[in-house]
Order: C-alpha cells, then structure tokens, then sequence
C-alpha cells in the first residue's frame, strides 16, 4: 500500500492552509483560531490567515510549536465490531487497531457505530474533512440495508418522504428494493444512528448496515478490514462535489 496523495503543505501557503495541514481543524477553524490572536509568528500575533509562511518562520498556536504534518486520507473498509475512536472508555477494540502506528493521527471523517460497516475516510487534510462534513454540502452517501424480517413495498415511500425518529423526522433521498429484506437507501444527512432509528420507525430492525458509496467514492475490492490511500483524483472529484453543492445553496 504505497500513498500516492500524501504531501506536506509547502513553505509559501496562506497561513490558514498551514494551520490546517498540521491537524488543528479546517481552514475556517484555523481562521477562527488566528482571528482570535492564538496565532504566534516569530514572537508576535498575527492576525492575517492570508499571511504567506515564510521559510524559518516560527509558529505557534494555543501555546504549541505547529509543524505541518504530512497531509493524508486513506479509505478503510470497517467491519462491524469496532467504533469510530482512538481510545474507548469501555475498552472496546477501535478502527486503529486495524492501521499502523504511523497513521494513527489521521481523524475519521464522519463515523458509522459499533454494528455498522463499510466505507469510512480517515484524514488530516481539514479542507477535505469540512467539505464532507458540513451539513450545507449534503454529499449522498449509499447504503446497503438488510434487514431481520422481510418487508413491504410500501416502507419504501415512507421512507422517502420522512418519518419521526429519536432523532427528529429524517427521510432518505432514494430507497431501493434489492430482495425480501435488502434495500439500497441513499442518505445526504448524517443524523446518530440515521438508518437504524428510521427502519425502527416503519415497524423493522436492522440485521447488517454497509456503506458503498460516498459521493462518488465507492469500497470497489477493498476487503473488510483494509485500507488504501485516496487518490488525488478522489480527492479533486470530493472537493468538486462539495463545491458544487456549495454553489447551489447561493
């Protein structure tokens, strides 16, 4: 597993970038940050994020010597049984456990819980991360859904048009039947146990939970439990969506 999207943030970037590529957040985060005067270069505030870093520049944030780290994003294919955290106050086993030490400091990009598998990023680039994650970007994701009793087709409409969970009404962009008990649902919201909570609500109980596809991301071949890294290309195509749903909402 070679990474072919991995690369530090150049001398020379605006400072937000720089911030960002070090793992404190994304670049509106690291704005905030330097807005507020957390940000110390060579002994003094500054409060540009535009600032241009300069080679043998000395920065510091929240007290901190900041380095950018080198940017990556891998997929993982996450079986069921692990949860989304470095370190579980129940001692459960973590994704982490599934990667080398070496990329232990890349975030998940979102989450799915303990019985939930599939596709998942792991990432320290906060550009990409804000760009999936923000609710105003609605990237669709796909699930694959089974469940413990055969259903009806009429489940499939209620779904789609929204019901009344938990967490509050959440509907699936598109719903399809796949067998007696196999549906593929297509979400562009993230809300807690989302799926879970909204089969719960028409009468049925999730049996297996995968994720396929994030935008245009899908697992393809990558096995239960593997990882890969992004591709500079997946990234371009992420951002691009993001960005297009950005400009939607305007």
């Amino acid at each position: 597993m070679t990474s072919s999207s991995s690369s530090p943030a150049p001398v020379g970037t605006r400072l937000n970038k720089y911030l960002a590529s070090s793992g404190l957040g994304s670049r509106r985060n690291c704005d905030t940050l330097v807005q507020e005067g957390q940000v110390i270069i060579n002994g003094e505030p500054c409060l540009n994020p535009g600032y241009r870093v300069q080679p043998g520049d000395f920065i510091k944030a929240n007290g901190k010597r900041i380095e950018p780290l080198e940017v990556q994003s891998i997929v993982i294919h996450k079986p069921a049984g692990l949860v989304c955290t470095r370190h579980d106050e129940n001692h459960r086993a973590t994704i982490y456990e599934l990667l080398p030490p070496r990329l232990h400091h890349l975030a998940h990009v979102g989450r799915l819980d303990l019985d939930s598998e599939g596709l998942l990023i792991l990432s320290n680039d906060g550009e990409l991360s804000q760009a999936l994650t923000h609710p105003s970007h609605r990237i669709k994701k796909l699930y694959q859904v089974t469940t413990e009793n055969a259903f009806e087709n009429s489940i499939l409409s209620q779904l789609e048009k929204g019901v009344y969970t938990e967490v509050g009404k959440a509907r699936a962009v598109s719903v399809k039947r796949l067998s007696s008990r196999r549906m593929e649902m297509v979400l562009n919201t993230g809300l807690k146990r989302q799926i879970r909570y909204m089969v719960q609500a028409v009468g049925h109980r999730v049996r297996r939970l995968v994720r396929v596809r994030i935008g245009d991301l899908t697992l393809d071949n990558l096995k239960p439990g593997k990882f890969r890294f992004l591709e500079p290309s997946e990234r371009a195509a992420l951002m691009a969506l993001s960005e297009k749903k950005a400009t939607r909402k305007k």
